[in-house]
């Protein structure tokens, strides 16, 4: 046995009502002068963490978008700058979480995650920008959350449709992370039951959105998900879904959830050790056509057609992807991804 484990710094409060915790917490760390981002949808509860703040809130911008895009972090930058911010409190999924790395990277403001979506953002130095329509995307540890508050009540404003895509878009961090060139006995133990959990719960989550249980133990999972994607190095299922999520605006999570399937079934052949850790967290022989099913019978979409992507984007988006190198156990020509790239987006999986 030989690898290599670095341990993320951070801390971690979990717990139902973990929300009423966040004072004490930036004042344990030391923050005098917060700004709280979010986006819109999150924008009451980050209303109401702003008036917790008391005196040690100096602003709130409701703006983080999608994919983080360039303008919109720029604005995050310089009104940070401008009210004199010593941290940051990031409230909502990725987006928000991305938009708080931003100014994080430029700044070296220290960011304090409160996650309400399984994105798993919180959990990695992974930033990523889009501009131009390109999503470029790196590694910086100044960009790692200090303090993560995971509360599932947050959770349950998500509705059951984005509860389940953001649940599969935890997943794949997982999956990835199995077959990743820099696994470690201990990111697979992760990543099996993060993606065991995920699995578990998401069913229940999809029939009572208000199951406080069901909402625990996936956001469980999503923190270990998240976590393997802070450790390993992200192969062709992410770098499919930031090209067809950069290059042409498509839905985060649900292009996830689309692209899943896909990439593990093309993968599995060369990764036993990863299909046969999914075998045993799923109970089944094919993890790739579990998920699939399991995406089905919880209504989420099964095609990129149904996202919004045109069949000309194929050939586009094959072309970004291969542009540039990136890890993968099964080495992919440019045919073999407009291959995958149109099974798809006609939702069949092979």
């Amino acid at each position: 046995m030989n690898f290599t484990y670095a341990a993320l710094p951070m801390r971690v409060v979990f717990a139902p009502g973990a929300l009423a915790k966040l004072p004490a917490e930036v004042a344990t760390l030391g923050f005098q002068r917060v700004l709280v981002v979010c986006g819109p949808r999150q924008e009451a509860t980050a209303k109401q963490v702003f008036a917790a703040l008391g005196d040690h809130a100096v602003g709130l911008l409701p703006e983080a978008k999608m994919h983080v895009p360039a303008a919109t972090a720029a604005r995050a930058v310089a009104l940070a700058t401008e009210l004199g911010a010593d941290s940051c409190v990031a409230v909502g999924g990725g987006s928000s979480i991305g938009l708080g790395k931003a100014i994080a990277k430029e700044l070296g403001l220290p960011v304090v995650a409160v996650p309400t979506t399984y994105a798993g953002s919180e959990m990695t130095p992974v930033w990523g920008l889009t501009a131009d329509g390109v999503k470029n995307t790196g590694r910086n540890p100044r960009v790692l959350p200090v303090s993560v508050v995971y509360d599932p009540e947050l959770t349950v404003s998500m509705p059951a449709s984005l509860s389940v895509t953001s649940g599969f878009n935890a997943i794949a961090h997982a999956v990835e992370g199995l077959y990743a060139p820099d696994a470690s006995p201990i990111v697979s133990l992760m990543a099996a039951e993060g993606a065991r959990a995920l699995v578990t719960a998401l069913p229940s989550v999809a029939a009572d959105i208000s199951d406080i249980s069901a909402r625990s133990d996936a956001l469980y999972g999503a923190w270990l998900c998240g976590a393997v994607l802070g450790a390993t190095t992200m192969g062709l299922h992410h770098k499919l879904c930031h090209a067809l999520g950069g290059t042409l605006g498509l839905p985060h999570a649900e292009t996830h959830t689309v692209v899943l399937p896909h990439v593990l079934a093309f993968n599995a052949p060369f990764a036993p050790a990863a299909t046969a850790a999914l075998s045993q967290a799923f109970d089944t022989t094919d993890p790739a056509r579990y998920l699939w099913d399991l995406a089905d019978s919880l209504g989420a979409p099964g095609s990129l057609c149904e996202l919004g992507m045109a069949f000309s984007d194929i050939d586009r988006i094959a072309d970004v992807v291969t542009a540039s190198p990136y890890a993968n156990p099964r080495p992919a020509t440019r045919a073999e991804i407009a291959t995958l790239l149109r099974a798809a987006w006609e939702g069949a999986l092979s």
